[in-house]
Formats: C-alpha cells, structure tokens, sequence
C-alpha cells in the first residue's frame, strides 16, 4: 500500500486552504469492470509538465489493461480491475520527475 501512502503525500502537499477547495483527486469504478483515477493538476507543478499518454491492453477484451494521458488540467487513468495499484504508481512515478 506505498502507493496509497505516496498518493496522500502528494495530496497533502497541494492543500494550500485554497487548492482543495476547488480540485482534488477521485477514484471510482467502471462499468467494464475497472477503475477510473482523476487528479487535478491545476495550480501544481504538475500543470505544466509533459505527460506522454500511453494505452497498454484493450479494454473490451482483456481484464489486464490500462491508459493514462494527461489532459485539461487533469492525469486521467483508466484500468482494469487489478490495475488501480499500476494507476497510481503511473501517476506518482510522472509526478516525482
């Protein structure tokens, strides 16, 4: 569970008594099945950073699967149900550079 550890220290270091007023972090579950990670990036260091997106699997036919891009202000991750752990960890590993 480091991850989820790490994913909290990202967080807390963005609550600045304004920034989570207005953006944040959700994780939620999908239809197909899977999971679905948002992360705000407005008003952080992470706004203005390259996000190459990636897609690895297809999520139609393969239960292992994952894609994540950055766009709108927002790290957008989806993946199938075992792959929540690989969103965050895709996520962090981007946010740590």
């Amino acid at each position: 569970m480091k991850e989820l550890q790490r994913l909290q220290q990202w967080y807390a270091s963005q609550c600045d008594q304004d920034w989570e007023h207005s953006f944040g972090v959700k994780i939620d579950t999908l239809d197909n099945p899977g999971w679905i990670v948002q992360i705000d990036l407005t008003d952080t260091d992470l706004a203005s950073h390259p996000f190459v997106a990636f897609s690895r699997g297809d999520s139609e036919a393969e239960a292992d699967w994952i894609h994540c891009k950055a766009e709108c202000d927002q790290f957008i991750g989806t993946g199938g149900a075992g792959n929540l752990v690989e969103i965050v960890e895709t996520f962090l590993t981007w946010a740590a550079r």
